[in-house]
């Protein structure tokens, strides 16, 4: 018969020792049962630290997808290709009009003509035509077309017969537009809305700078109204201005603003509003115009 005794004869030492493990057994299950290892922690201990992460990781995220707004540069809408095209907001049915157009040997050479084969829709038209960059030769052809043009018209007026001007052109109405032959509605509000965001017209070409105001309506508009009086700007100092401030400027877009701001920043103050010249990329045609909002004290 199987005898269990022999398995349960142990020496002293081995007596000794399982006792201390079911000791050791017994502790740890009594600690484990009726002691709290558990700390209170304060809630607001590290809040304030974490919300300055938290701030730092929301301007980070700003300024990431400030970077990643897309800002066209001057370019030929000659050759825009599908890509170029979508970044522009062109859809690609109007893509396929332009490379088909082009695929004749053809080129569009105004604003208009590239509307007139792309048919783009306004909007679109008048966020993307300032980017248009035509040749020198084109440009200069343009304006002697409108030119002579205007001299054609100038020819056609009736012999002896008086225009009389009717008031100030910063200070007609929209209604005062509209009794010229050829400006609607649409026109006449967009003449005056551009007016207030030039602050009154400081020049009379600025007219050529109303979207879709054709070289025609301006001579009308000339023949009927003067610059009697120029407008009370109240000028930006560049040295204190804000970013935005800056960036109010009808004639300096995001991009532009931003050379301004570095420069100021290289040189710690402009001296002369003059030095705006020495910003590289700085539009030098437009310089006349923005330097009727700002000043440098």
């Amino acid at each position: 018969m199987f005898k269990l005794k022999p398995h349960f004869w142990y020496s002293k030492s081995q007596r000794n020792g399982v006792f201390v493990l079911l000791v050791l057994i017994l502790t740890g299950q009594f600690l484990i049962g009726f002691v709290d290892f558990s700390k209170d922690h304060d809630p607001g201990l590290y809040a304030k630290d974490l919300t300055v992460l938290q701030n730092q990781v929301i301007q980070m995220r700003k300024q990431e997808l400030a970077r990643r707004v897309y800002t066209p540069q001057p370019f030929n809408p000659n050759y825009i290709t599908d890509a170029k095209g979508k970044q522009l907001g062109l859809s690609l049915l109007e893509i396929d009009r332009l490379l088909a157009f082009r695929s004749t040997d053809k080129f569009v050479n105004t604003a208009k003509e590239f509307q007139q084969v792309t048919k783009i829709s306004d909007s679109l038209l008048q966020v993307i035509s300032p980017f248009f960059k035509f040749p020198d030769w084109v440009v200069k052809r343009n304006i002697e077309a409108k030119e002579s043009k205007g001299a054609l018209e100038a020819q056609k007026k009736p012999v002896g017969k008086q225009i009389i001007k009717l008031k100030d052109l910063n200070l007609a109405t929209a209604d005062d537009f509209q009794s010229i032959s050829g400006i609607g509605t649409v026109i006449s509000k967009r003449i005056v809305n551009y007016r207030s965001r030039l602050q009154g017209f400081s020049k009379l070409d600025q007219l050529s700078e109303v979207w879709n105001l054709t070289p025609e309506l301006i001579v009308k508009i000339q023949e009927r109204f003067e610059l009697r009086s120029l407008p009370n700007i109240q000028k930006t100092n560049v040295n204190t201005a804000t970013f935005k401030e800056v960036l109010s400027n009808p004639y300096i877009d995001y991009e532009l603003c931003k050379k301004i701001f570095n420069y100021r920043s290289e040189v710690a103050e402009l001296q002369s509003i003059d030095e705006l010249k020495n910003i590289a990329g700085f539009p030098i045609e437009k310089y006349d115009r923005i330097v009727i909002y700002l000043e440098a004290k």
